[in-house]
């Protein structure tokens, strides 16, 4: 069943991920109108926040952009950092969407912030657990509850942690695009390309938080629904 789950899900999460490409490859093509860089859109955001002390950095690879709220710095890809187009402008907002929610002290950041090392242990232990379950926790009498509950605790955590990274993905698009659309960034046109591409940058994150719900109710009943 579990092999099942992953299966389902990886194909769900290729389909979504080759969707996200295909649209920033498309949408890349097209130039804005304003003619910014995606550094230079997301400087602008943040000065029109009042967030100067955020240095906008380029970082190697494709649609690796994120926010660090450790240094404080939006990490733009250099297909966004360099872009002049509605793809690019859309990941720069939203990444500075980010540092936004930071300097207002949005509550579901600072509750995925907290996580993150309670998060990063879960899954540690996780691993440590279905390691030592599978070559030696049965074999030494540990009870199955003792396993299943370990199991399901550190696996609801993590499961806790991708549910709490929708509402900050979500609220950090809305930010970007009332920005870009206020700030008249984008044509209608290209508004409606930025959302686009937003959405399915988003759906990644709802593939994942479905995913780990799954696997979570998989365990859940494999350790304490199946009793008689």
């Amino acid at each position: 069943m579990i092999i099942l789950i992953v299966i389902v899900f990886a194909i769900l999460g290729y389909v979504v991920s080759s969707r996200l490409k295909s649209k920033f490859n498309k949408y890349s093509q097209i130039s804005l109108r304003a003619n910014l860089s995606g550094k230079e859109i997301a400087e602008l955001m943040l000065a029109d926040n009042n967030i100067p002390d955020v240095k906008v950095l380029s970082v190697q690879g494709k649609l690796t952009d994120h926010y660090n709220p450790m240094d404080r710095t939006v990490n733009l890809s250099p297909d966004v950092y360099n872009g002049r187009n509605a793809a690019a402008a859309a990941v720069a907002a939203h990444e500075c969407g980010h540092a936004v929610q930071h300097a207002q002290s949005y509550t579901w950041l600072k509750m995925r912030s907290a996580m993150v090392p309670i998060q990063n242990a879960s899954g540690k232990i996780l691993n440590v657990v279905l390691i030592a379950s599978l070559f030696g926790g049965f074999a030494m009498g540990l009870p199955i509850e003792w396993i299943g509950a370990v199991i399901v605790g550190a696996y609801g955590i993590m499961t806790l942690f991708t549910l709490v990274t929708l509402p900050v993905e979500f609220d950090a698009s809305k930010r970007a695009l009332a920005w870009v659309q206020e700030r008249n960034i984008v044509t209608p046109q290209e508004y409606e390309m930025s959302k686009d591409a937003l959405k399915w940058a988003a759906m990644t994150y709802v593939v994942a938080a479905l995913a780990a719900l799954a696997t979570l109710a998989y365990y859940i009943y494999i350790f304490f629904g199946n009793r008689n």
